[in-house]
């Protein structure tokens, strides 16, 4: 029995696509739990409009990402943290820290986007890789000064 998958399920295949599975399985477990739906005509035409939908939101979604990363290409970022005399840091600077900085110049960006292997514990100047959407990626330089 064909069916078109409603969500992404582990084992068997991503949203949208057609699978074959056992009659059984599809009646019993994936139908009645709304997970998927039987392959007709009907479906099959909702299924195109809704592929169309995901494809005209996913060129969106890159064309704003691809604008914010030439906004954020070679920004050099400047991030003021207490630190002792040797240049160590009291705490740690952290992608929050980066994000907050960030937004404070009117580019929002979120956190979990900002490549940061680990913390930074000590004053310098870092070079931090933004993973805006898949195949999107802007390169910002992080100064990390005393604070005055």
């Amino acid at each position: 029995m064909e069916v078109i998958l409603k969500q992404d399920i582990k084992a068997l295949g991503r949203e949208g696509e057609i699978v074959k599975v056992a009659p059984g399985y599809a009646r019993n477990f994936l139908i009645p739990r709304g997970l998927a739906v039987e392959v007709n005509k009907a479906t099959m035409g909702n299924l195109a409009e809704r592929q169309k939908a995901a494809s005209l939101r996913a060129t969106r979604e890159q064309e704003k990402a691809a604008a914010l990363a030439g906004k954020l290409e070679g920004l050099a970022l400047t991030v003021r943290v207490k630190a002792g005399p040797s240049g160590r840091l009291f705490g740690s600077v952290t992608t929050k820290d980066i994000a907050d900085a960030l937004g404070g110049q009117g580019l929002e960006v979120d956190r979990r986007r900002i490549e940061l292997p680990e913390p930074i514990k000590e004053l310098g100047e870092y070079r931090l890789e933004i993973k805006l959407h898949p195949g999107v990626t802007a390169t910002i330089i992080a100064r990390i000064v005393p604070e005055e």
